[in-house]
């Protein structure tokens, strides 16, 4: 048997069990469905709270000004555990990092058992879901990377759309368990500690995965990455990255080395730097304008119907969620076939006339309004679904993580501009205007995307990072 932590493991081994196709296929499985499986969770744990609010400011005796802490502390935590974690793995790897995340969501989910009553009780839950917040974050940074270097380049888009299909199903299953389970009489911290077992299970499940061979290849450990790629990759095209980018690495060192320098290591500053800036640009301004516009409609998706003449319910939260989640099935099922590009910018450019149609028409039926925001919400989920896919790849491997972790960090403060925002322009500057500023929004990642979005169906990771980024 192939030991795939050792640097003289021979890549030539004769075939056994543990590197049998179904051996390679049922690890194929295991890692989609663990990565899967925490993007589900991520939904799950930022849901679950919704159920038990009314039972928590009773017990709690918490003021608007509480509760909102603690629905905002996975917010905050997501926007500082992005980055953090996106350091972290390029730094020490993506299989301790996978752990070590899926371990702080298992002990900050237990610890939901035992917030006591009280004066601190408000300090506790908030502080907890922060620390969960952080896992959250990291999710998006160390599984998107690793998911990406494992999978074969032409299903590598659906993989990793999946995860957004994950996050909605995560975030509905809360809704219904956590209100089956008040409705029943269970006790908030009980609703709230139901993410302990998913966590668990998934903490179980990730325990014993290999490295990353293209985490590998950028400590210069060529050995063992092929080792790994010979036990558990399958598809011939990884095969073909995985040596492409020994190949790029390799007149990387030498270019360094004939001009004295060395190879830069992961850093914040390596994102702004003439060679990537243009990356950074487009995965974090993309992503950005992609849920500034649509986290204040939905969350709003109530009053904003309302002052268009429509009341909220079903043709309301419920329809934009419904016409997202088929934005996202619609992407995930062509995304492998069609594109990135082509599912990227039109929607932009559509969505951005839209939201000006309905921010300049003042007088259009309503009946026209309410078809114009689901079509909104359909278009802007299927390229939304893009900044799951886009960051994994165009990022090279030294810096995918920190890429990824930087450009999901900065799209929480688009995600948080959009749902604070959004009340005050309506009270102060009207519906109207409001919206007119949201098509602008729309527009200029339309703008962004239309000059900097790349296409990388079918490619390895290795021809990406060589033609991408300059």
């Amino acid at each position: 048997m192939i030991n795939p932590t050792s640097t003289t493991a021979s890549v030539d081994a004769p075939l056994s069990k543990e590197t049998s196709s179904k051996f390679k296929r049922r690890f194929m499985v295991r890692l989609v469905a663990v990565f899967i499986g925490g993007m589900f969770l991520d939904g799950y744990i930022l849901g679950i709270i919704g159920p038990v609010a009314g039972s928590m400011r009773s017990d709690l005796q918490l003021d608007a000004l509480s509760l909102g802490m603690i629905a905002a502390g996975p917010l905050v935590g997501i926007f500082v555990g992005s980055p953090l974690a996106g350091w972290a793995t390029d730094k020490f790897g993506r299989k301790p990092m996978f752990l070590v995340d899926m371990g702080l969501f298992l002990v900050a989910s237990t610890a939901q058992f035992f917030i006591t009553s009280g004066d601190g009780a408000v300090i506790q839950l908030a502080a907890i879901r922060f620390l969960m917040g952080v896992a959250i974050g990291g999710e998006y940074s160390i599984g998107g990377p690793l998911l990406s270097e494992f999978s074969p380049p032409k299903l590598r888009g659906r993989l990793l759309g999946l995860t957004l299909i994950a996050w909605y199903v995560g975030f509905m299953a809360a809704f219904i368990v956590g209100t089956l389970l008040h409705d029943a009489g269970a006790p908030w911290r009980l609703v709230l500690g139901t993410c302990a077992i998913l966590a668990l299970v998934l903490f179980l499940a990730r325990l014993g995965l290999p490295e990353s061979p293209s985490w590998l290849i950028t400590k210069g450990r060529r050995e063992e990455a092929l080792a790994i790629a010979h036990r558990y990759v399958e598809s011939p095209q990884m095969h073909e990255s995985i040596t492409g980018e020994i190949d790029l690495r390799m007149i990387q060192e030498a270019q360094a080395a004939k001009s004295g320098t060395k190879i830069k290591n992961a850093s914040f500053g390596l994102l702004f730097s003439r060679q990537y800036w243009r990356t950074t640009l487009f995965t974090a301004g993309f992503w950005f304008c992609a849920v500034t516009p649509y986290f204040a409609i939905a969350t709003f998706a109530d009053e904003v119907l309302t002052q268009f003449g429509f009341g909220g319910g079903w043709a309301g939260g419920v329809g934009l969620s419904a016409l997202a989640v088929a934005g996202v099935v619609t992407s995930v099922l062509l995304i492998d076939k069609l594109g990135r590009r082509i599912l990227t910018v039109p929607g932009q450019w559509l969505c951005a006339g839209i939201l000006l149609v309905i921010g300049v028409w003042g007088s259009a039926p309503a009946i026209l309004v309410l078809v114009l925001f689901l079509a909104f919400s359909y278009f802007n989920a299927g390229y939304t679904t893009m900044t799951q896919v886009y960051p994994a790849e165009v990022f090279p491997g030294n810096l995918r993580g920190v890429g990824m972790g930087f450009a999901a960090a900065f799209s929480r403060i688009g995600a948080a501009l959009g749902t604070f925002a959004l009340p005050w322009a309506i009270a102060n500057i009207g519906m109207g205007a409001t919206m007119v500023i949201a098509a602008a929004v729309a527009l200029l990642g339309a703008v962004l995307s239309q000059w900097l979005a790349p296409e990388t169906k079918g490619r390895t990771l290795a021809e990406i990072s060589a033609n991408f980024s300059h």
